[in-house]
């Protein structure tokens, strides 16, 4: 059963910014022959709070950012970003940054040439490109080559491109990946600054115990359909405390038991 989300959820204040980017999934469905990867998924993850993102592997979630950022094409439905696709986008590093790859860079440019490259395409100042680069740790770092940044380097690279155009919306796949127990505490505290900045801020990943430490609501889906969009308060007061990976396991069991579909990873 999926759960309403605007029933249920309280309206909290929310600080002002000019650029405030809505995020629209609307019907969105995606199939692969005779593989249904995404069917009929809508939710609009609110600005100024910390959106989770949950499924098992194969649920579909990779598919569905993939939609949202253009690399993908819907069989039907919209994935919107202030109501156009991404591909409309005038200026899509000031509407939306995400972090979905960490080895895109090309190994032999140094971190700060990297994100120059593609300051310059946006006609962002290197002055910004210095400024991302601070905030997530890696002045020290900016003229080394990136082929010998370890994981949690190009994931701060990758977080630091997210960030190149100051937008209003931030999509982050998997962020903590590589990161050491000192760098996942980091990110946490950046990511609840970031949408207490009032921007609207989608994070997808495995990792639950730390998910629910950052995040305001959660988003679950099984078997590319939606299970549940409901404020993470809400369901611990519902489910008597209960953990989000307890909560995760009951509410998709009997749907991933039934499910044969697969995400983007598993086709490609």
């Amino acid at each position: 059963m999926v759960h309403n989300f605007e029933e249920s959820r309280e309206i909290a204040a929310i600080p002002t910014r000019e650029d405030i980017v809505q995020i629209e999934l609307n019907g969105l469905t995606k199939r692969y022959g005779s593989v249904m990867a995404v069917e009929d998924l809508t939710f609009s993850p609110a600005p100024g709070r910390v959106t989770g993102f949950v499924g098992a592997n194969g649920a579909g979630k990779s598919t569905t950012m993939r939609m949202l950022l253009g690399l993908t094409r819907p069989d039907s439905g919209t994935a919107t970003i202030d109501g156009k696709v991404y591909a409309e986008l005038r200026d899509p590093l000031r509407s939306i940054g995400a972090m979905v790859d960490a080895n895109v860079f090309h190994p032999r440019r140094s971190g700060r040439n990297a994100l120059r490259v593609l300051a310059r395409v946006a006609q962002i100042p290197d002055r910004r490109v210095d400024q991302v680069l601070a905030l997530v740790g890696l002045s020290d770092a900016a003229r080394r080559r990136v082929g010998g940044y370890s994981m949690g380097m190009r994931q701060r690279l990758a977080l630091a491109a997210a960030l190149l155009g100051d937008p209003g919306t931030i999509v982050l796949d998997e962020p903590a990946n590589g990161l050491d127990p000192h760098g996942v505490h980091w990110l946490r505290g950046l990511i609840r600054e970031l949408a207490s900045e009032g921007r609207t801020v989608f994070v997808s990943s495995h990792l639950l115990a730390e998910l629910a430490q950052t995040i305001d609501d959660v988003v679950i889906i099984a078997g590319g359909r939606l299970v549940t969009h409901e404020p993470m308060a809400g369901l611990l007061a519902c489910t008597n405390g209960a953990s989000l990976e307890e909560i995760f396991l009951d509410l998709t069991r009997t749907v991933g038991a039934a499910s044969s579909h697969y995400d983007m990873e598993e086709l490609t």
